[in-house]
């Protein structure tokens, strides 16, 4: 058998090089700019963080500060807390943006 490849000297394997592992973009959860006003009725709050903890059992990032993933190696510190803990943790401290729609009792009857 005619061996056409040589092994010896291979430059990946001979030391003078080493392989280059592809670098991917370490993911960042999206932060706010301004933080969100404090929630003061009981209902809006549940409901943001159930949304909330829904879009984190899905995979999205946390956004508290202790939970976001290191931007140089994208190690992600280990979720010790409930989920839904950390969603009304971050709803408490802002990082959620929410729309809510006011709707007063002379806009329902015209």
């Amino acid at each position: 058998m005619n061996d056409t490849h040589n092994d010896t000297h291979d430059s990946v394997n001979d030391g003078d090089t080493e392989p280059i592992a592809p670098t991917r973009p370490v993911a960042m959860p999206r932060i706010p700019e301004q933080r969100m006003k404090p929630i003061t009725s009981r209902f809006l709050f549940v409901e943001v963080s159930s949304r909330r903890a829904k879009q984190l059992r899905r995979g999205a990032l946390p956004r508290l500060e202790a939970l976001r993933p290191d931007p140089e190696t994208g190690h992600r510190p280990e979720v010790t807390s409930r989920l839904e803990r950390v969603a009304m943790e971050e709803v408490e401290q802002g990082l959620i943006v929410y729309e809510h729609e006011d709707t007063s009792p002379e806009e329902t009857t015209s």
